[in-house]
């Protein structure tokens, strides 16, 4: 479609989980979307980082994945038939006039629409990564910042290095299909949550795994492919076999175009009402961790409920005039009709 202006009612900026729930609150208004994505697939940073961890705080779903939660939004979302465009960057939004807008991404697509709705996360992100000369000859091949599929990490020799909360996650979950399993930590302090460290002290205890203190200095192999680290810490240099290494140091999160769009920004976060959630150009809006309010709470179940609110608004935006009639899908004929319920 480059080229090609696409109109539709809405554009969502983001397919992780508030933008997909976006899609599920604007369709039972009879409001159309398509939806904008960095990344190469739908879940955002959920998916993206950590698609077999468990998320527990999810209404009614004590346990589930991320990649299980976004299959699910996915299927809820399917019946308003919502157009998906990823490893796009939305680089340009202009407003032509009142409810009119143009976005451009960096793929050469163009969009007009009514209202926009950015869920764009904490904005594009990206792993900090180890400040050493020729890692990447390694990334992708032997050094991942991130696990995707737990099966490609079977039977590896496996160095994580890190100290919070992903570094011991992945050691507890990793360490039964690894061959082995070695923590680097620059400091004996970690910080991860307590339970997790807990776990990772009764898997060194039993012999299942080895814990070193210090930092890499240098990666060892060639072609792509590790063999082990040297390292040093306050008793001197030493080397620990590998071939596979995780380090874990955080992401740095940018903002990316979005500070360009003439919003109102605060520390790289978008200021809304708790009313609508719009942001200072009305047609705007904004859910999820991009968003900031007085007692805002970086949870996912806070952002469904920011998306239920800002279509409210966006029904009054596209449909001017039109009577804004609230159901509920347990009793509405016309609401189950659009979600095929029979």
């Amino acid at each position: 479609m480059s080229g090609d202006v696409i109109t539709t009612d809405a554009v969502i900026i983001g397919g992780g989980p508030c933008g997909l729930f976006a899609i599920f609150e604007l369709g039972l208004l009879d409001i159309k979307c398509h939806v904008v994505d960095i990344l190469d697939k739908p879940g955002g940073q959920c998916a993206e980082l950590y698609p077999e961890k468990p998320i527990y705080d999810i209404p009614a779903l004590p346990e589930v994945s991320g990649q299980e939660l976004t299959d699910r939004l996915m299927e809820q979302a399917s019946p308003f038939d919502p157009q998906y465009h990823y490893s796009q960057m939305v680089t340009e939004l202009i407003k032509h006039g009142d409810n009119d807008f143009e976005l451009k991404t960096d793929g050469g697509m163009t969009f007009r629409a009514k209202v926009v709705v950015i869920a764009a996360g904490g904005g594009s992100f990206m792993p900090k990564k180890p400040p050493m000369p020729g890692i990447a000859d390694f990334e992708d091949t032997s050094v991942f910042y991130s696990v995707r599929e737990m099966e490609k990490f079977r039977g590896k020799d496996i160095l994580i290095v890190g100290g919070g909360d992903s570094a011991l996650d992945w050691v507890n979950n990793l360490q039964p299909i690894a061959k082995s399993m070695t923590l680097l930590h620059r400091r004996p302090e970690f910080r991860a949550a307590p339970d997790s460290v807990n776990k990772m002290r009764a898997i060194e205890d039993a012999g299942k795994m080895k814990f070193q203190l210090g930092q890499v200095t240098e990666l060892l192999g060639d072609n792509g492919q590790l063999t082990g680290i040297k390292g040093k810490n306050k008793e001197g240099e030493f080397e620990l076999a590998c071939d596979t290494m995780l380090p874990f140091f955080g992401l740095t999160m940018k903002l990316g175009p979005v500070a360009d769009w003439g919003l109102n920004l605060e520390e790289n976060l978008i200021p809304v009402d708790t009313e609508k959630f719009e942001t200072s150009v009305p047609g705007i809006f904004a859910i999820g961790d991009i968003n900031n309010y007085p007692g805002k709470l970086k949870l996912i179940l806070s952002g469904f409920h920011e998306a239920a609110l800002m279509a409210q608004q966006a029904f009054r935006y596209i449909n001017p005039g039109e009577r804004l009639r609230f159901q509920y899908t347990t009793s509405s004929s016309s609401l189950q009709k659009k979600l095929g319920v029979k």
